[in-house]
């Protein structure tokens, strides 16, 4: 019987998620429609006013893009939204962004992209005058190569139970910004991020594959 009831709910959570990541029937014409490329998955954070955002699920099909999942409440920085992201901005960056890889706390939710789990040891390097700038590193804290301070992140935090990299400054232009994800949220503002509840996130996460962009815009 304990068997049984472990079949039925985890049917009932598949069930669940299908229906919150599901497209709709209709196709659209989203505002990011010319600027992604070819990528078939796209998520869409605009600004709806200071660190409140909305985030929108959106899938390409062979009749056009469909919504997935619409609306989603979000935070974004503190300061707001800005074309001109750089360290200590506090502003989540407009563009189109790829999404590459997720990492988390927690054990791996399932998905398309690859999964890291973070520990005490795990840092995304703020320094801008390190030569691993803007990349997950692996050192205990009395080792590490680079600065632990300025924006320079532990990773074994709560806001990152679930996270995906946004390649932000991928080519790691010193002080053009480091650390940027759509992770885990409690509903305050980030330093720059993108923050949803964290359920919500691993929907998506499940959802996502290799190819998947965030497009973001005010």
């Amino acid at each position: 019987m304990r068997r049984l009831l472990r079949v039925v709910v985890a049917a009932a959570c598949v069930m669940i998620l299908s229906a919150t990541l599901t497209p709709a029937a209709a196709a659209l014409t989203p505002w990011f429609a010319t600027s992604v490329g070819s990528a078939a998955q796209v998520i869409s954070v605009v600004g709806t006013g200071g660190s409140d955002a909305k985030l929108d699920v959106y899938q390409r099909t062979g009749a056009g893009w469909e919504a997935v999942a619409a609306a989603i409440p979000a935070k974004i920085g503190s300061k707001g939204m800005s074309p001109n992201h750089f360290e200590g901005s506090k502003m989540t960056p407009q563009g189109v962004y790829s999404l590459d890889f997720a990492f988390g706390t927690e054990a791996y939710p399932g998905g398309g992209l690859p999964y890291v789990r973070v520990g005490p040891d795990h840092w995304w390097d703020g320094d801008v005058n390190s030569p691993t700038y803007n990349t997950m590193q692996v050192c205990p804290r009395d080792q590490c190569p680079f600065s632990l301070s300025g924006g320079t992140e532990n990773l074994q935090i709560p806001q990152y139970a679930h996270a995906v990299v946004m390649g932000v400054n991928k080519q790691r232009v010193p002080g053009k910004g480091s650390a940027f994800f759509i992770h885990s949220g409690d509903g305050s503002p980030t330093a720059g991020c993108v923050a949803i509840d964290d359920a919500t996130l691993v929907s998506i996460m499940r959802w996502l594959q290799p190819g998947a962009v965030v497009a973001v815009a005010q």
